[in-house]
């Protein structure tokens, strides 16, 4: 393709530019201190430990999406429509801590990144697996 489509779509194609993964971090870096500050009223997760572990954000800056886990638990799915239901007040809470002409709207999704390397090294330590290897 030629012209500012073809740019456009070549762009989109090799991943998030940089001004995308500067603002993911700066969602993650708040959204975390708002969880640390246990400053939730939500009674679900009034009490809970949550960690950002990474957000990624669309193109246009409008939806950011932030992976989640619970510290030192693997049961996270049953806090995320407490996480939806509390996504409007921690969207308020971002547009006063980040300077971007609009704050992103908050989807939550279970990190499942460790589990999957845990499962990976299972497999590679059994013995089966280790002979072939070997």
């Amino acid at each position: 393709m030629k012209g500012p489509a073809g740019k456009l779509a070549g762009l989109a194609a090799s991943g998030p530019s940089q001004r995308q993964l500067r603002v993911a971090e700066e969602v993650r870096r708040a959204l975390s201190e708002v969880f640390t500050r246990n400053s939730i009223r939500d009674p679900e997760l009034a009490a809970e430990s949550i960690t950002v572990t990474e957000v990624r954000i669309s193109p246009d800056l409008r939806h950011a999406t932030a992976f989640v886990a619970r510290l030192g638990r693997k049961d996270i799915e049953p806090l995320l429509p407490a996480l939806k239901r509390v996504s409007p007040w921690l969207r308020t809470q971002l547009a006063h801590m980040l300077r971007l002409r609009s704050a992103p709207d908050l989807h939550f999704l279970a990190d499942t990144a460790l589990d999957y390397a845990m499962e990976v090294d299972q497999l590679l330590r059994r013995p089966d697996v280790q002979r072939d290897l070997d």
